[in-house]
Order: C-alpha cells, then sequence, then structure tokens
C-alpha cells in the first residue's frame, strides 16, 4: 500500500522510543522537534488539502487508474476518508486498528462529504498541545504524536498527490510544508533495499531543483 505508518519509527535520542515491535517493515527517523515546530500545523494543512483534492474528484473519474498502483480512484477516495478517521482515533489515543482501511460502507461520491465530520474531528482531537508528548498508537508501533503527526502529514501529501494525478488536478502545494516532509520521508524511508521490509518502490531519480512535490512523490516511488 506503500503508507508511511507502516515504516517509521523513532530512535531513542529523538522526542521518545518508538516502541514498535520488531517487524522487518519498521525502519528510522528522527521526529520534528515539537519546540522548533509545532507539527499540527503542517497536518492541519494536510488533511485541508486533501480535502479540498477529494471533493473535485468527478463521478466519470471514479475508475480512473492512480499512480498508487493498487488503487483506482474509487479505492483511493475510499482509502483517504478512513485515515482521517484514524488519524482522529489515534489521537485519542485507542485501537488504530478498530478503523478499517476503507470507508466501504460510504457510496460513490459520498466520500467528500464524510471527510468533513472526520477533518472537524481531527481538528478538535489534536487541538490539545500536549498530544505531541504523548505516546500514541499507529498500526506500525507506538510513537510520540509528533512524530504520529508527521507520519500523517507525509501519507496525506502523498496520497493528495496521487489522487490530483488521478483527476487531472493540479493542487496549490505548501512548499515549506512539502519541505519538512521530505526531510522527514528521507530518514524514514531508506533509498536502499526497497521492497520486502520496505514497501515502497524504487525511488525515481528527479533533478535536484524540482519542485518539492516531484521529489516527495518520487523518494515514495512514483514517477512525477
Amino acid at each position: 500500500m506503500n503508507n508511511t505508518e507502516q515504516l517509521i519509527e523513532i530512535p531513542s535520542d529523538s522526542t521518545g522510543t518508538a516502541a514498535v515491535p520488531s517487524d522487518p517493515a519498521s525502519a528510522s527517523a528522527s521526529a520534528p522537534s515539537p519546540s522548533s515546530f509545532d507539527p499540527r500545523a503542517d497536518l492541519a494543512a494536510a488533511v485541508e488539502l486533501a480535502g479540498r483534492t477529494l471533493a473535485a474528484v468527478r463521478p466519470e473519474q471514479y475508475d480512473a487508474p492512480t499512480p498508487c498502483e493498487e488503487f483506482d480512484v474509487r479505492r483511493l477516495s475510499s482509502h483517504l476518508v478512513a485515515v482521517v478517521r484514524r488519524i482522529s482515533v489515534i489521537g485519542r489515543g485507542e485501537d488504530p486498528f478498530g478503523v478499517p482501511s476503507f470507508a466501504d460502507e460510504i457510496p460513490d461520491g459520498g466520500w467528500a462529504a464524510a471527510w468533513e465530520p472526520g477533518a472537524r474531528e481531527v481538528a478538535e482531537v489534536w487541538a490539545d498541545p500536549g498530544v505531541l508528548g504523548r505516546q500514541l498508537r499507529l498500526p506500525m508501533g507506538v510513537l510520540p504524536g509528533a512524530a504520529a503527526a508527521a507520519v500523517y502529514t507525509h501519507e496525506l501529501t502523498v496520497h493528495t498527490w496521487d489522487l490530483a494525478r488521478a483527476t487531472g488536478q493540479d493542487p496549490e502545494w505548501d512548499q515549506a510544508l512539502i519541505e519538512r516532509v521530505i526531510d522527514v520521508v528521507r530518514r524514514a524511508l531508506p533509498a536502499e533495499t526497497r521492497g520486502g521490509r520496505i514497501p515502497f518502490a524504487e525511488v525515481v531519480a528527479v533533478d535536484a531543483g524540482a519542485p518539492a512535490i516531484d521529489r516527495l512523490v518520487a523518494w515514495a516511488g512514483r514517477r512525477p
């Protein structure tokens, strides 16, 4: 599925130690420091942009393929709604596996309407600054809230790009946000040994001066 939540582990010299099971799908990355930047701002921006992109999907595009090879537009839209729901559950300290990976109960075309209450709940749950230092359970292990916010900022940003590319949209990307995500993901997701324990495609080569969003998705194995 090429999801960052399957990978990121926080080393002991960062904001906390991730109590991650000895799963070969884990890799290491440093979390953003809550003292230098509040990662909830990036998470909120990623939620907002994903929602706008989802709302612009047209019915004739539902069966279109996306750069995330397992998903067509319909399946990716369903997955995005599940992701935003899961972010709230995680912020409350609840079991992330209580949220299915797809919102299969939502009929075609209902994803944008379902997104709005999901996004509001994320804002409410993550409004408490104390969430950044709490140990939260993600599908791949236990991480500090600051790291969890970074994980899902990346997850949403890459899937927003997937959806935009599949549906002919050109979102206004926040360059500074994406550079922060790149900084995290380059440490979280090594370029070497993709496949197997690293469930991402090989890094796609792009020019060092390419737009930030191109460099981000290329690192995730997409072809900009």
